[in-house]
């Protein structure tokens, strides 16, 4: 029994280094899935600020607009698919996530999103 002496101490210190590995990838997780939200948060204001534009133009671009609401959100307009004249946007933004606890590269994060004007027949 004596030569058990301080096995506990092993166990102990291995489950803490399991939990600690654990609780750094909930953070990364739960950093990114707030990314993808705030994307597609972005994307969607993009999208539909440029259909809005499209539909009732005011003499600004679609695409500036998209870029502007995509900045507003947080986001960098990577991608629009808004040409003047049309009824339909499609956008493509991307926002960054930074260093994560386990992967320490920077990571982005890409939304995209479309919006149409339906109109009456």
């Amino acid at each position: 029994m004596k030569d058990d002496r301080g096995s506990a101490s092993v166990v102990v210190a291995a489950v803490m280094a399991a939990l600690v590995t654990l609780a750094m990838g909930a953070a990364d997780v739960a950093r990114v899935l707030g990314a993808a939200a705030d994307a597609q948060t972005a994307a969607d204001a993009a999208a539909l600020a440029a259909v809005h534009e499209q539909a009732i133009p005011s003499g600004v671009e679609p695409s500036d607009l998209a870029a502007e609401y995509s900045a507003r959100n947080g986001a960098e307009l990577t991608a629009c698919e808004c040409d003047a004249g049309a009824f339909e946007s499609l956008v493509s933004v991307r926002v960054p996530v930074g260093p994560l606890f386990l992967f320490p590269d920077d990571r982005v994060v890409v939304g995209e999103a479309r919006a149409v004007v339906d109109l009456p027949t």
